[in-house]
């Protein structure tokens, strides 16, 4: 073992500099700095190269995390590089943007013992900006240049991860999707301070290069049938993601000011991207000077609660039923959202919108709420939330954000499929490996198979279909 391993007694362990969030909240840039030369080796030298590397035991990509530590330690960063990207497809998207306190770095061996995790996450990040810098990442170039011909809907992570990797088998791959750009939510979802739209654009310029042929502003079920991709295609890749919001049906739910999450949070991306924006020139999806409130607790939550405080929003608090513990999205973005001014309700559940009217119309004014106890277990770990009764209470509000997960789009009406089977959560019915659905050639991968989750597992999945695809036409 190379002598700078294995430093984590004597080297505590160090982030990037952090913007001050007095300046962050000002604009949508990132927070974080790149590592500074030679703290990248630093840090990378605290990992213990464990005999059982958990880190990548918990990683959806089983990324070979040790290998590439001991390599950046080495001040070898194009070979760490080239071990990083075998197995992700993106490694500067998920260095950026994977909950790693969740996964890789919440169970590493030393942060465990006490001593904190290897920052893992920023190590992947400075390997794959400095691998861009250099030049080292390259279009994926077939040796043989094959007949067959992928259609894929959807455009993002796990539409694009299949799409790199089917270019590289020689595939002729065709990318559908109804939106004006490609990436998905990693471009209309996710905000800029976490993931600035120029890393995914050249990912997709990228594949471009590669000779991926793009059809944006494409909707399967308006401009063509599922049937008809499958005449044009040897195979179809679904990857459609999942969009429709989990509804809050409480009274006064039908009030103006109250608006879904991935409205608000794609009205604002669009304005980043220096799009016109009718719901955000017009106030309805600005939260500019407003009391708002956002109902959620996951990575969407803070997602939105951290863009207004962005857009200039006098007060931002989040209501959320279960506490800190319990909360499904990453710690770390609860506190970058606390050092920018956010104030979190827990243990609160909301009972009713009030309007500014007496006939129970016009514009919401609060949300009234009851406290919370957390009981027992239930089948997940996570404690049961029980309403305590006479506990109202109401908070001032004149824009509320709900924030509470997605569900699947119903696919197979909307792409004229009535065969394609889903389950009876609206998810698309898969076989285990090849990720081929119930109609012959046509396969599913994403957040339409497992329902909403991560952009790493979203490219597992894409890299999982592409493989399932191309053992099928071999086959054939």
């Amino acid at each position: 073992m190379a002598p700078k391993m294995l430093r984590f007694p004597n080297t505590g362990r160090r982030m990037p500099e952090k913007r001050e969030a007095v300046l962050r909240r000002q604009d949508f840039l990132e927070i974080y700095s790149r590592f500074e030369p030679g703290h990248a080796v630093e840090q990378s030298g605290r990992c213990s190269q464990c005999g059982i590397p958990y880190c990548q035991l918990h990683c959806p990509l089983s990324n070979n995390i040790p290998d590439w530590l001991k390599l950046v330690a080495e001040d070898r960063l194009e070979e760490a590089y080239e071990i990083s990207s075998a197995t992700n497809t993106f490694p500067e998207i998920c260095g950026r943007i994977c909950p790693q306190d969740r996964l890789c770095e919440g169970y590493c061996v030393i942060e465990q013992s006490t001593h904190g995790a290897v920052t893992i996450g920023q190590i992947e990040r400075t390997i794959a900006d400095t691998a861009w810098e250099r030049g080292w990442v390259r279009a994926p170039q077939p040796t043989t240049e094959r007949p067959q011909s992928v259609g894929i809907v959807g455009g993002g992570p796990a539409g694009l991860a299949a799409a790199q990797q089917l270019r590289r088998q020689g595939y002729q791959v065709h990318l559908y999707d109804r939106h004006d750009r490609f990436g998905g939510l990693m471009i209309y979802g996710i905000p800029g301070f976490k993931l600035e739209k120029t890393v995914v654009a050249r990912r997709v310029a990228l594949l471009a290069d590669a000779g991926v042929e793009f059809h944006p502003g494409f909707e399967v079920g308006r401009d063509a049938t599922l049937a008809t991709l499958r005449t044009r295609h040897d195979a179809v890749l679904i990857a459609t993601g999942v969009y429709r919001p989990r509804d809050l049906q409480v009274p006064g739910c039908g009030l103006e000011g109250i608006v879904p999450a991935l409205d608000y949070l794609i009205a604002s991306n669009r304005k980043d991207l220096g799009d016109a924006v009718a719901g955000f020139d017009d106030g309805t999806l600005d939260a500019r000077g407003r009391k708002v409130v956002v109902v959620g607790g996951g990575d969407t939550a803070m997602d939105c609660v951290r863009t207004a405080i962005r857009q200039g929003a006098h007060s931002v608090k989040c209501l959320y039923r279960r506490d800190r513990a319990n909360m499904p999205g990453s710690q770390r973005e609860v506190s970058h959202a606390e050092e920018e001014g956010v104030e979190f309700l827990w243990q609160a559940a909301p009972e009713a919108f009030v309007g500014d009217r007496p006939d129970g119309l016009g514009r919401v004014r609060a949300i009234r709420a009851h406290r919370i106890h957390l009981g027992v277990a239930d089948a997940t770990g996570r404690q049961t939330p029980q309403m305590l009764e006479g506990s109202s209470f109401q908070v001032e509000c004149d824009l509320a954000i709900k924030a509470l997960g997605f569900d699947p789009e119903p696919v197979a009406q909307l792409f004229d499929a009535p065969d394609l089977h889903v389950t009876r959560w609206g998810t698309v019915v898969t076989q285990p490996h090849s990720l081929m659905t119930s109609l012959e050639g046509v396969f599913a991968a994403g957040d339409i198979v497992r329902g909403a989750s991560l952009v790493v597992w979203a490219i597992r999945d894409g890299r999982d279909a592409a493989a399932g695809i191309h053992a099928w036409l071999q086959k054939r």
